[in-house]
């Protein structure tokens, strides 16, 4: 006799583990199956435990620059392995949090690899063997994988994903980082700290580039000053590995080519989606153009009582918008199946922050100048520097700026953009208010605190309608 659920949910990432919690809430009995480790790559081997390196990386640029706070540090030197050893340590209790979820909630764990058969029925393949389980709804929540350069396969010696880039065996010397979006400028920045020689190449003509074009510029500015090497418009040729170093031919925006030598090389050029040998096939799911798997705004695919979330649909593949969208899903499956107290919405991507974890920090959410101006927009945008900031010149952090982008006629906020000192904790701030349909009028006359870098939100706003005080 197959095991029967309500839903199952294939991959405990923080799409799968958030919507299985949502779904006992909601009454359901539930499982969820998992290859690997409870808490998925987010846990494990992504947002947490990078923000763990990233924190100290951040120590030991504020430990270099202590003699500016009247400190006295010299002689400072990193302990890799125990900096390693503390992040996976981070990681480890936050898997143990989430296995603990799992039972406070009664929702079953089958550890192994899962794929669908038919509509409703699942085969899961474990150290025991394989058993079907059955359910009236399936969540697929299989998440995606770094994105090999083909010249470059990774090998976990010289050439690195994200994965090897947070338990390296050794600290590089002189570092290359192909690619640079969050990831890739992340891990730039860790090992810059950290004291390797960076070189970051970028294919498209600026870094971060799904940022603000002034964000990225000033980005742009800060790591230079911080010491890597920037390249943009720039395409990679040639690479030659050897036992003790990568040869790699490097083109420029003006098409000359040179050749360097790196001791190390971290390829961040995207993701894959998780979609192979899981059965969307043998069930005729259909695709998106991307080859992620093509689902409604509540994770509906076109076969009835399957669903998808997180990195395996549509971006932007972030950890929060998955965890989103496996409520929403939740919610809806529950809907169907009778419980009129629950009534989920669509999610909007418009109002999905992005945060960037480097030094200094990057966050946003809405559109960019730019894109506003491609759809019709007349703007009034404003900006204010944390240079004009009493906190940000305590903390020794002036370098910095907070952006707003306003819809002229109606007063609508249609993005914000930061970069500098813990930007990451003030753009929910921008979020909440896109998320209640906020106009500068309620944005304006909201009191923030003082001393506080978030006072630079309140001078963004007053800067795009000529009231900003304090420049």
């Amino acid at each position: 006799m197959a095991d029967t659920y309500d839903v199952i949910i294939l991959g405990s990432g923080p799409g799968g583990y958030v919507s299985a919690i949502r779904c006992a809430q909601l009454g359901l009995k539930t499982a969820i199956v998992e290859r690997e480790r409870l808490g998925g790559i987010c846990l494990n081997w992504g947002c947490i435990p990078t923000k763990a390196l990233l924190r100290s990386g951040e120590v030991m640029h504020q430990m270099k620059h202590a003699k500016d706070y009247g400190l006295a540090a010299e002689n400072i030197t990193a302990d890799l392995d125990a900096v390693v050893k503390r992040s996976r340590g981070v990681a480890d209790q936050l898997n143990r949090g989430v296995t603990g979820l799992m039972k406070k909630n009664k929702i079953t764990v089958h550890m192994g690899t899962g794929k669908l058969t038919a509509p409703g029925k699942l085969e899961v393949t474990g150290e025991k063997g394989t058993e079907t389980l059955e359910a009236k709804h399936i969540i697929i929540a299989t998440g995606a994988r770094a994105r090999d350069l083909p010249k470059a396969k990774a090998d976990g010696e010289r050439i690195w994903t994200y994965r090897h880039a947070m338990t390296p065996k050794e600290m590089p010397s002189k570092l290359l980082v192909i690619g640079s979006g969050a990831i890739g400028i992340e891990f730039a920045s860790f090992y810059n700290d950290m004291g390797a020689d960076v070189t970051v190449v970028e294919m498209m003509d600026r870094i971060v580039p799904v940022e603000d074009a002034d964000v990225s510029a000033f980005l742009e500015k800060q790591l230079k000053k911080q010491g890597m090497t920037i390249k943009t418009k720039a395409n990679v040729g040639a690479i030659e590995k050897s036992d003790k170093a990568v040869k790699v031919t490097i083109k420029d925006k003006d098409g000359k080519e040179e050749t360097a030598e790196f001791s190390h090389v971290i390829v961040a050029i995207g993701i894959v989606p998780n979609v192979e040998n899981i059965g969307l096939e043998d069930l005729n799911i259909e695709p998106d153009k991307r080859f992620h798997i093509k689902v409604d705004g509540y994770g509906r695919t076109n076969v009835p009582g399957v669903w998808a979330i997180g990195d395996c649909v549509e971006g932007p593949w972030l950890a929060h918008k998955a965890s989103h969208e496996g409520v929403t899903a939740a919610e809806a499956i529950a809907q169907e199946l009778g419980n009129k107290d629950v009534h989920p919405h669509p999610l909007d991507r418009n109002n999905i922050p992005g945060c960037t974890y480097c030094h200094p920090q990057i966050a946003s959410v809405g559109m960019t100048e730019a894109k506003a101006k491609e759809a019709g927009y007349e703007l009034k945008v404003g900006t204010f520097p944390f240079i004009g900031n009493g906190k940000a010149i305590a903390l020794g952090e002036p370098e910095g700026f907070v952006k707003t982008v306003f819809d002229a006629k109606t007063g609508e906020l249609l993005g914000a953009h930061m970069v500098g000192a813990e930007v990451t904790e003030m753009i929910q701030g921008y979020v909440v208010g896109k998320t209640l349909e906020t106009t500068e009028a309620e944005l304006m006359n909201t009191v923030f605190p003082h001393p506080t870098i978030s006072e630079s939100m309140h001078e963004s706003v007053l800067a795009a309608y000529g009231r900003a005080i304090h420049i």
